[in-house]
């Protein structure tokens, strides 16, 4: 069996910079912004506020799913886009000094992040226009 770089917890470039602490800190961050947005849809639901008002569950949903995402890929978007990694105890980042690789992680950061919120996107439109 062959061991990926992901289970050594070593850096590479747009695929893996973050390790078992800092996973571990965008995990609960991941789910505590998801609930969230679940807990604020409820009570929008609940108060039969207007349909506009469930846009207010978007930042907390995509902010939530990108922290999933970078749970799910070991890959930390802020810490792409200020070129830095970290495999060892929170705090302890170092720098990424290859301008190549930084680069590569600004674009899979960006990517992410596009996406994350174009599905948290996609999840606010079903609230607002559901019939409830």
């Amino acid at each position: 069996m062959q061991i990926s770089y992901q289970d050594q917890g070593t850096y590479q470039a747009g695929a893996c910079n973050i390790g078992p602490a800092e996973i571990a800190r965008r995990r609960r961050a991941g789910l505590f912004g998801v609930g969230l947005a679940l807990g604020i849809a409820v009570v929008l639901v609940a108060i039969d506020a207007p349909a506009w008002a469930r846009f207010a569950v978007f930042p907390f949903l995509a902010g939530g799913l990108v922290s999933l995402e970078q749970v799910r890929r070991r890959f930390c978007v802020g810490f792409a886009l200020a070129g830095i990694r970290n495999f060892g105890p929170l705090g302890g980042a170092t720098a990424v000094t290859s301008a190549t690789d930084r680069a590569t992680d600004r674009r899979t950061a960006l990517v992410m992040v596009a996406t994350m919120s174009a599905i948290a996107f996609g999840l606010t439109m079903l609230l607002v226009l559901a019939p409830i």
